[in-house]
């Protein structure tokens, strides 16, 4: 773990500088950490009230405030102190006529990180015409007793950064602004899912038969019940079970648990979206998911279009469509279809695959290494093999494929649809085809679960479903280049 360079004696000092203070306080009778500071407004609402005001003009509105300090300036009788809170910063004008000897001293002895509570008049200086609120009573509401990053430059250290996210939410407004970019692109999403009818579950986490993906899972163990549980992987194969019960539109967005590497798109745990539509096929989610990033963007960016690096990308329908065949074959050369089997492939790659790895495992490389690095602009990749597809129902006119598009952004898949298998026949025998590739030694085959086949032998009408990442949409909303800048505490080696 790297950090951020300290001289150990300086920073020693600065420690006991900062409890000597909080000795003073408590000597002078104040409680350094109270209990509330109620009815306080946010900066950013008090800002907003007086946007207008004229350089050198007061007003009798008065204000009460509250975050941590920032920056102070002055000197003699008179401070300017700046805080800040979640909203936004403020300045403000302290006075030693005004507070009085006694308290104004105690508040010009305060260290930058400090939290504290004041009330006051809006004002905007005569120097600047800055809106400010010159204070007639403060209180500390909390004492920093460790000084905050550098507020010229900030939190560079990366790993300090990702480790210590509240010092990275202190230092950097880059930072601060990812997140409510975050939390704005899930209310959004929420939005449009309940205005078109879909209702909002919950299913277990903890499940007793992972299942919904082709992925290795978290295995834990339930002591009462002297068994073994498996965090789950996706949400699928339980809302399938709801679409089969009778509730059409419907959708869960949680975390999903994955045990897989770490990467610059990857994390163990990570937010999904999933919705199922009765009715529905893959036609109909590939029209609805560029209708929904597009309206998200729009009402949480203000625009269709994001910088990412050097390109612009627009989310705004409609989106590119290639079938996985055609994009394989314009950027390898290599038909996969004339190579139906892994001998075959593989020959065609010029490669040994591993052991373990059957045709559909090879396709998959193929469009990992030659096409997903190329897909900028927004793009549905459709058609797969049934061999990577064991939940999606067999294409109408190609045989040894299904409907079922994956959608990529900025070179990274963000989405994945099914036209939704419901021949509970066919998905015993996708399960028996699964339990081959598990005794093959692919670790990352879907076991068989006998209770979602006997759900769909109860009958599930047809159905389209979509899984899409929150962690890597926002990714691409915010021009991020990493998964663990838009995850607040991302896994880390140690």
């Amino acid at each position: 773990m790297s950090a951020e360079p300290t001289e150990e004696p300086q920073l020693s000092d600065v420690l006991q500088d900062r409890r000597d203070k909080l000795g003073r306080i408590r000597d002078a009778g104040i409680e350094p950490f109270p209990h509330e500071f109620s009815d306080r407004e946010e900066i950013v609402a008090v800002r907003g009230e007086h946007e207008g005001l004229q350089a050198g003009e007061e007003t009798t509105s008065r204000h009460r405030v509250a975050g941590r300090i920032t920056a102070r300036r002055g000197h003699g009788k008179n401070a300017f102190i700046d805080i800040r809170d979640g909203s936004g910063q403020i300045q403000l004008h302290a006075r030693e006529d005004v507070l009085g000897p006694e308290a104004y001293a105690l508040l010009v002895d305060l260290d930058i990180g400090d939290i504290v509570g004041v009330e006051g008049t809006a004002m905007a200086t005569r120097r600047g015409g800055e809106l400010s609120l010159a204070i007639d009573h403060w209180r500390l509401l909390a004492k920093s007793l460790r000084p905050p990053p550098d507020k010229v430059h900030g939190l560079q250290d990366t790993e300090t950064r990702f480790r210590r996210r509240e010092l990275d939410l202190i230092a950097n407004e880059e930072s601060r602004r990812i997140f409510q970019t975050r939390a704005r692109t899930i209310t959004e999403i929420r939005r449009w899912l309940d205005e078109r009818g879909f209702i909002e579950v919950e299913t277990p986490v903890l499940q007793p038969l992972y299942g919904g993906a082709l992925a290795r899972p978290f295995t834990t163990h339930h002591n009462a019940l002297d068994r073994d549980l498996y965090l789950r992987i996706a949400t699928e194969l339980y809302l399938k079970r709801l679409i089969v019960g009778g509730i059409d539109r419907v959708y869960e967005l949680g975390k999903d648990f994955r045990n897989e590497g770490v990467s610059h798109k990857h994390n163990p745990e990570f937010t999904m979206l999933e919705w199922y539509e009765a009715y529905g096929d893959y036609e109909k989610t590939a029209h609805d998911l560029e209708h929904l990033v597009a309206e998200v963007a729009q009402r949480t960016l203000g625009t269709t279009k994001v910088q990412r690096g050097d390109v612009e990308i627009d989310f705004a329908p409609p989106w590119r469509r290639i079938t996985l065949r055609q994009a394989i074959l314009e950027r390898s050369g290599i038909d996969i279809l004339e190579h139906p089997t892994r001998e075959a492939l593989a020959k065609a790659m010029g490669t040994e695959p591993d052991p373990n790895e059957g045709w559909g495992k090879l396709v998959d490389g193929l469009l990992s290494r030659d096409v997903e690095p190329g897909l900028i602009q927004p793009t549905f990749i459709l058609d797969y093999p049934v061999e990577l597809s064991p939940f999606a129902k067999a294409h109408r006119t190609e045989a040894g494929l299904v409907e079922r598009w994956e959608a990529f952004v900025g070179g990274v898949e963000i989405a994945n649809s099914f036209s939704e298998l419901n021949d509970p026949d066919e998905q015993r025998r996708r399960f028996e085809q699964q339990a081959a590739e598990i005794a093959r030694g692919d670790d990352e085959a879907q076991p068989y679960d006998e209770a979602f086949v006997e759900a769909l032998e109860q009958g599930m009408p047809p159905t389209g479903g979509v899984g899409l990442g929150i962690d890597r949409l926002v990714m691409m909303f915010t021009g991020a280049q990493t998964l663990r800048e838009v995850l607040l505490f991302p896994a880390m080696r140690t």
